[in-house]
């Protein structure tokens, strides 16, 4: 990897050796302090947060940097930030002392031992316990991003952009066109499976430094749950929506074998649908085709909109380095530049400094999405105040952060949300089971089956079961067929890493049911604002420019993680996290599947 010697090299170096010498002379001090414990944490805390937030600013602006322009020069400086974060956070003396204060929690106050516990779960990505293994895993993780952001694809050996793949999927009818689509997508796969398998053991490597069972264990401890309490909430939220699943899964194979002229197939063709993993399933709810209603709308029109739901909440505006800063839409044809394609949201300093990326088209599907990142951009508004500590900077658990991408996403699909922005005209008449139906599919159902089912399953079995390597492709379909009902078009072997190609797989692992729980709680958040706030239906309510809807979400947003986030919930909706409002949703479709697939044999066992 190319050597780099920059200003920003040199920041994370000075800010490293500035923390560090800072750590040390600070901790010595507290062998004679005679001040209570409480002082004692508050004056470690004063110091690992500044440097923290220094840190992570370093960290965001170098990763940034190697997501929007790919090349070995960016790589190699995200990896010297990485190693400057993780040297500061993984230092054994302030692992020593988190614990240490830990141990005499009765002291504390709350806010105190939620930063304590924050910060040893941070401290776990990168422990300096066990420095080469650190290096190790974070060298490993840069060039596996390289790999993922730089790979290119090919169709009939011509290069094809990621949007070019999804668009084909949505337009065309041709089955054998739709394979060599599917097929061409799968090939990233193959090129990150060496990096994947690994990263699986650094990753495991890791987490052990401080006692976690496997990375699996770690990323669920944010929740305060175990590997198979996380586990058991995802088969619950199957077992609770299956009914609706397999009356869905009816209709939409029956659907997909009349648009195709085949026989009605057990499990579904993963081909036949339009998305690349088969996790939502959309273009087939007619009646709520929006596509039409965006052909003389722009890119920069749907990020405005985006912006514009929150400023009709009572939102500030967007600031003028966010517009600055952020890289919205496709690179040029012809470009040498390369960037990831996943859309995101970013808080890089923690602070004021907020950007996103992606690549907005405008078509229905970029219009929900843009609405989930700008979901994530005004929580980071919301928490960034002095009551926050940069430690809990962040939500109240991670699903938290996706609920509000994923509310908003929702409330952008419904009917007089989108007659309000005269997307769709006033006079438009509503097919309210066509847009339930076009809701209950992307994401919706489907996706539940997808992340807590094929996502969670497999990778709790390669982190916290070690499955070998050479079962991964055939673990990976097993549960696809199991879970989802899908399977592929011919025969997938262990040549092929399928899983890898879903980017969350390789740069935010063991995360998908962060997801699942975010579109439970989503459907909670709606079901309570539609019949507290707005007094609407459900299924067919408008939030804009409500701000009583605004003040219920930063009352949500503002606290970041300095309450658990059982308690946040509750408060919020007085229940605790349940699939009954996405059931309720919901019943007035699963009526009509019923009728609809009636005499026909239902799911595919």
């Amino acid at each position: 990897m190319t050597r780099v010697t920059s200003p920003l090299r040199s920041a994370a170096v000075a800010v490293l050796l500035a923390a560090t010498a800072a750590t040390l002379s600070l901790l010595n001090g507290f062998a004679a302090d005679t001040n209570p414990t409480q002082e004692r944490a508050d004056r470690f805390l004063a110091l690992v947060n500044s440097s923290y937030q220094a840190l992570i600013t370093i960290e965001g602006n170098a990763q940034w940097a190697a997501l929007t322009d790919v090349s070995p020069v960016h790589d190699a400086a995200s990896e010297t930030a990485s190693k400057a974060r993780a040297a500061f956070l993984g230092d054994p003396v302030l692992i020593t002392e988190t614990k240490a204060l830990l141990l005499r929690r009765h002291e504390l106050t709350t806010l105190t031992i939620r930063q304590l516990e924050q910060l040893l779960l941070n401290s776990a990505e990168g422990p300096m316990t066990n420095p080469r293994l650190v290096a190790d895993r974070i060298a490993a993780e840069v060039a596996q991003a390289s790999t993922l952001n730089g790979f290119e694809f090919k169709l009939n050996g011509k290069p094809v952009t990621v949007n070019e793949i999804d668009n084909l999927l949505n337009s065309s009818t041709d089955l054998k066109e739709r394979q060599a689509i599917w097929e061409a997508s799968k090939e990233s796969g193959k090129a990150l499976k060496a990096g994947l398998i690994k990263l699986r053991d650094l990753r495991n490597g890791v987490a052990k430094e401080l006692d976690f069972p496997d990375y699996f264990a770690l990323q669920v401890a944010g929740y305060g749950m175990s590997t198979a309490e996380m586990i058991k909430l995802q088969d619950d939220f199957m077992r609770e929506l299956r009914p609706l699943y397999l009356q869905l899964h009816t209709w939409v194979k029956y659907k997909l074998a009349e648009k195709y002229g085949q026989p009605v197939p057990q499990r579904i063709p993963a081909h036949w649908l339009n998305n690349r993993w088969s996790q939502e399933w959309g273009g087939l709810a007619e009646g709520a085709d929006l596509t039409p209603f965006f052909k003389d709308r722009t890119p920069e029109w749907v990020a405005k909109a985006s912006e514009q739901f929150y400023v009709g909440l009572g939102f500030p505006a967007l600031p003028k380095s966010f517009w600055e800063k952020s890289d919205l839409y496709p690179v040029p044809a012809g470009s040498a530049r390369k960037k990831n394609t996943h859309a995101s949201a970013w808080h890089v300093d923690l602070e004021n400094d907020l950007r996103s990326l992606q690549s907005i088209e405008a078509n229905p599907w970029w219009f929900t999405t843009n609405h989930h990142e700008f979901g994530h951009i005004y929580y980071f508004i919301g928490y960034t105040r002095p009551e926050v500590p940069p430690l809990l900077r962040t939500g109240a658990n991670p699903a938290f952060h996706e609920g509000f991408g994923e509310l908003t996403a929702l409330a952008s699909g419904m009917a007089p949300y989108l007659k309000s922005l005269g997307i769709l005209p006033a006079d438009f008449k509503v097919d309210e089971t066509a847009f339930l139906l076009s809701d209950s599919m992307t994401p919706g159902v489907p996706f539940i089956y997808w992340a807590s089912g094929v996502m969670a399953h497999w990778e709790a079995d390669i982190y916290a079961n070690q499955l070998p390597a050479d079962q991964w492709n055939a673990r990976w379909w097993q549960y696809v067929r199991d879970f989802q009902g899908v399977e592929p078009p011919t025969a997938r072997g262990e040549e092929w890493c399928d899983a890898a190609t879903k980017t969350h797989i390789n740069d935010t692992p063991c995360y998908y049911y962060s997801y699942a729980i975010a579109q439970v709680f989503k459907y909670q958040l709606n079901d309570f604002i539609a019949k507290n706030i707005l007094h609407q239906p459900p299924q067919s309510c408008n939030y804009a420019n409500n701000k009583e809807v605004g003040s219920f979400f930063r009352k949500i947003m503002e606290k970041g993680k300095t309450e658990d986030w059982r308690k946040v919930i509750k408060e919020a909706t007085g229940e605790e996290l349940s699939t009954r409002a996405m059931v309720e949703y919901y019943a007035p479709l699963m009526k009509w599947l019923q009728e609809q697939n009636q005499g026909r044999p239902i799911g595919w066992e």
